[in-house]
């Protein structure tokens, strides 16, 4: 079923808002040129959003600095035409283009922390883009105050004298949409504007930018690699490899039947619970460099479907009814056939791994506390209760995913559990045995069964050493291999379990791409054979081709060793395919755990009925189902709760739709309601 979207879809006779034509550009590299767009055409109208999808690396961000001529000072724009109302914009002179940039167009980047300016105020920022469209002083403060009040900043005239970091990242992610809107655009380029935002923060972003456009008209370029956005957004699509569009068409008829190899290969990537207990079909290899010439289909090489033509001539365009694909196999082909759809596999039938196992590690109660200190002797005035008597067990060769907003305490629980935060209270068993009080060498032979891999695989290998060292370090730190040469075979054979070739053990990590980042993290953590693996979002900021190649190492892992995995995530298709239990944390508590096929298709507790609700999701017959639970509520735009100061009773009573006078009074005991499904809710006990 296809999402209702607020701004109606234009009409085919439209004139072009945007129109791009033969467009490409060069990087200078010194002994060689890198073309990252190499000959994009594509149309966008007023009050339309095209989405860009493809992998990193194809050029889809470059071709959005191209257009408003943002390029690195090595690059330059080789050819074609840029027209925005019918005027050429590569041709303006500089001058003329400042007044364009953040005026005619504006720009989100995938990025605010760094985007923003971290010494100036955010109405500062956002007055100084008013500036360049000549509105200053008072007539300035009050229009940043206007604008921060439309994507949904409480308290504007407050909120205007902060500074970055006192906004979280859906906030923050807001004040860069206000920043875009200062000059009115008529065009928004939105460059992966959720990527590692909560299922929450993001559905609120999307929804803003379709009201402003509904209201505004505006025409928007989407660039994006999650395709439940994509259904979720676009009028149009168009699907960009190696520096080209392969495919274009209406979102209905794109994912009613993607018709390039490649578009089909991202849609077989796509982690779901129709995929458990199989490979997730991720198009082998990787988006090659674009510093050569190409003679063929630059997808030849990686595509299972090529032939003898595909690597000696580059395809043409062919129409096949709405959409134009640029394939050698659609020569000739007017009508597409309709293609057999695969038999989604039962989730409940999915979980074939025994739940009987005694667990590897327990955890009873989990706090951890810091204290906030004030004043010229530091006194404690208080506590931010960062996890608040959290319980978990983890079995042999199963995977629990402990999900929720950020803020909620997930990562905090995760270094924890490895000592790498001191718990304030609570225990800690591994294999029955209380671990709580380890130091020492104690604590070394805990941290050899238990290990982690972080989020950013680049801030956590160091970049002054080499890969090899890399792996090998923990190695020596915890005294798992003595003998150099075994370590260094150890090693090479880690390198190539995981996808990469051992003399890949003499580079360093900047060499590499995030999803072989990621791989070498999970070597490293491999090398002293844990039995316990703490991921804390290892796939929230890769492609969709790159997290299912991640999934499907780790799948392959846990069935050779046994590993047990925590699965530290906002991302729910990935708990859906990869995770055996679920928990689901809220303000440092778990408000609902049990079986994920019990908790996703049957939730108790409201707030993660309303985290089901925010995730955009692709039915079987294309588009996005926004009825995946039934009645489920939408959060409110605001932030989650402070655990310095959590609300009384129930910590969720604020933003919950069916909270009482008894939700206000008092936090809710353990409901068991079978099969291992609890949860902590008194809406369900006051409905029986």
């Amino acid at each position: 079923m296809l999402s209702t979207l607020s701004i109606p879809s234009p009409t085919q006779s439209s004139p072009p808002l945007l129109s791009v034509s033969g467009l490409g550009v060069v990087i200078d590299r010194g002994n060689t040129e890198l073309r990252p767009v190499d000959g994009v055409d594509l149309t966008i109208a007023a009050g339309e959003t095209f989405a860009l999808l493809g992998e990193s690396g194809c050029g889809k961000s470059m071709t959005a600095l191209a257009l408003t001529r943002l390029l690195p000072d090595s690059g330059r724009i080789e050819r074609g035409e840029v027209r925005l109302n019918g005027e050429d914009l590569l041709r303006l002179p500089e001058a003329a283009m400042r007044s364009v940039r953040g005026g005619r167009i504006g720009m989100i980047f995938q990025e605010p922390s760094t985007s923003l300016n971290p010494v100036m105020t955010v109405g500062a920022q956002i007055a100084e883009a008013l500036a360049q469209h000549g509105l200053r002083g008072a007539l300035a403060d009050a229009e940043a105050c206007r604008l921060l009040e439309a994507v949904g900043i409480p308290d504007p005239a407050r909120r205007r004298r902060d500074y970055p970091f006192q906004f979280s990242g859906g906030m923050k992610q807001r004040v860069m949409i206000a920043m875009a809107l200062a000059g009115r655009p008529q065009l928004l380029i939105a460059d992966e504007p959720t990527t590692a935002l909560d299922v929450t923060i993001q559905a609120q972003v999307l929804d803003l930018l379709a009201d402003i456009q509904a209201e505004r008209g505006m025409g928007m370029l989407l660039i994006t690699h999650d395709l439940g956005v994509v259904a979720r957004m676009a009028h149009r699509v168009g699907v960009m490899y190696a520096g080209e569009v392969v495919e274009t068409g209406p979102r209905e008829a794109f994912f009613r039947a993607p018709l390039h190899p490649y578009a089909r290969k991202l849609f077989a990537a796509l982690p779901g619970s129709d995929r458990r207990g199989a490979p997730l079909d991720a198009p082998s290899g990787s988006v090659p460099v674009l510093d050569r010439e190409f003679v063929g289909c630059r997808f030849a090489e990686r595509c299972p479907l090529s032939f003898d033509r595909c690597d000696d001539e580059a395809p043409g365009w062919h129409r096949i009814g709405e959409q134009a694909v640029r394939c050698h196999l659609y020569e000739g082909v007017s009508v597409l056939h309709p293609q057999p759809q695969p038999q989604p596999v039962s989730l409940a039938a999915a979980l074939h791994r025994s739940r009987s196992a005694a667990p590897v590690l327990e955890v009873r109660d989990l706090s951890v506390h810091f204290p906030v200190r004030k004043g010229l002797l530091k006194r404690a005035v208080g506590e931010v209760r960062a996890v608040d008597g959290v319980s978990l067990r983890l079995s042999p060769g199963r995977t629990l995913a402990l999900v929720g907003e950020s803020g909620c305490g997930k990562t905090t629980v995760g270094k924890a559990i490895l000592k790498l935060i001191a718990p304030t209270g609570g225990e800690l068993f591994l294999d029955g045995e209380n671990i709580t009080a380890h130091e020492g060498d104690a604590l070394h032979e805990m941290r050899r069964a238990v290990q982690m891999v972080f989020q950013d695989p680049f801030a956590s290998l160091n970049p002054r050493m080499r890969v090899g060292d890399i792996i090998e370090e923990g190695m020596v730190s915890l005294g798992v291999e003595a003998d150099p040469r075994v370590r260094r075979a150890r090693i090479d054979e880690l390198l190539e379990r995981v996808g990469l070739s051992p003399d890949m053990r003499w580079r360093y990590p900047h060499e590499f791409s995030g999803g072989q980042r990621q791989r070498i993290a999970m070597a490293r953590a491999l090398a002293v054979s844990p039995r316990v693996i703490v991921c804390d979002e290892p796939t929230s900021a890769l492609d969709v081709s790159v997290q299912a190649q991640l999934l499907n190492l780790m799948h392959e892992l846990q069935a050779e060793r046994g590993l047990a995995y925590l699965f530290i995530t906002h991302n729910l298709a990935v708990v859906e395919y990869l995770a055996d239990e679920v928990a689901v944390m809220y303000v440092g508590r778990i408000v609902e755990e049990g079986p994920v096929d019990k908790v996703l298709r049957a939730p108790l507790h409201p707030y993660t009925r309303a985290l089901l609700a925010a995730v955009p999701r692709i039915a079987a017959a294309g588009g996005v189902d926004d009825a995946a639970v039934s009645g489920a509520p939408r959060l409110p735009n605001a932030d989650l709760p402070s655990p310095l100061d959590p609300p009384a009773g129930c910590h969720f009573h604020p933003r919950c739709p069916h909270a009482t006078d008894v939700c206000r009074a008092s936090y809710p005991p353990v409901t068991e309601f079978g099969q291992g499904h609890r949860f902590r809710c008194h809406w369900p006990r006051l409905e029986a």
